[in-house]
């Protein structure tokens, strides 16, 4: 598989406080990861980094092969919360990033109202972010990031804010999405079902600082639904990550607390 996506001993601090010691990560093309690790310890920090909102101290960040020092710009963003604009419609908010590149307001409209049907928006074309559920407006914010022009997308926690049934929903939603675009995707997350479920493997970040990231892949065949959650080897990769962060957060293994 080609590598899209490289961290080579990656440094990186908060003044005293170091988060990444030589950090390494290779994503593939086409690869979904799933990150999750305890609150704080720097998920956050590593997809600012990739964004190229931040730099780091030591090492390198490679983009398709190539160390990059600049990256802004080259990787599409979906943020926890969908930051729609309230002002703008479903058509307006998903042509933004196609506008900020210098591309006609009419044609730009004009390519994301072609797109709207796949994303079950073409009659809420001109509707208000008020006017839509929460599982609308996460599709429109992934149309948005996507149509930022390129193949590696970053996923905060997208669905963390939606109702249990919804996000159950937008999860088989995203699978066939990532299927369809054939996109490189990383998603945080601190739900170990939705990681295991949507994800090629399992990224599970431990030590302060980050020196050596848990890789797990998952076995399980594809197209997945959430029956999987009942099959074994779903159950025991569950396991293997809870234990995991269980030994982060300094508990002794052992049976999880009700």
């Amino acid at each position: 598989m080609l590598e899209q996506l490289a961290f080579s001993e990656v440094r990186f601090s908060y003044g005293d406080a170091p988060i990444l010691r030589d950090f390494d990560l290779r994503i593939g093309k086409g690869e979904f990861i799933s990150l999750i690790g305890p609150s704080g310890i720097g998920k956050s920090t590593v997809f600012q980094l990739i964004a190229g909102l931040l730099e780091p101290q030591a090492g390198t960040i490679a983009i398709n092969g190539a160390p990059v020092e600049n990256r802004l710009g080259m990787v599409g963003y979906m943020p926890q919360r969908d930051a729609l604009l309230p002002w703008r419609t479903v058509v307006e908010n998903a042509a933004l990033p196609l506008e900020i590149k210098g591309v006609s307001k009419m044609e730009a409209q004009a390519r994301v109202r072609g797109e709207l049907p796949r994303y079950g928006l073409s009659e809420w074309a001109d509707a208000y972010p008020s006017e839509l559920s929460g599982g609308m407006r996460q599709r429109v914010s992934f149309l948005r990031a996507l149509l930022s022009g390129t193949d590696i997308m970053l996923l905060d926690e997208p669905f963390s804010a939606l109702d249990g049934l919804t996000r159950m929903e937008m999860q088989e939603w995203l699978m066939s999405m990532w299927q369809e675009t054939g996109s490189t995707m990383l998603m945080i997350t601190h739900d170990i079902d939705e990681a295991i479920l949507l994800a090629d493997r399992v990224v599970v970040l431990t030590g302060k600082p980050i020196e050596k990231p848990v890789e797990l892949k998952v076995d399980i065949a594809r197209p997945r639904t959430s029956s999987c959650r009942n099959q074994a080897a779903f159950l025991a990769l569950r396991e293997q990550i809870w234990e995991l962060l269980r030994q982060q957060n300094g508990k002794q293994p052992g049976r999880r607390e009700a």
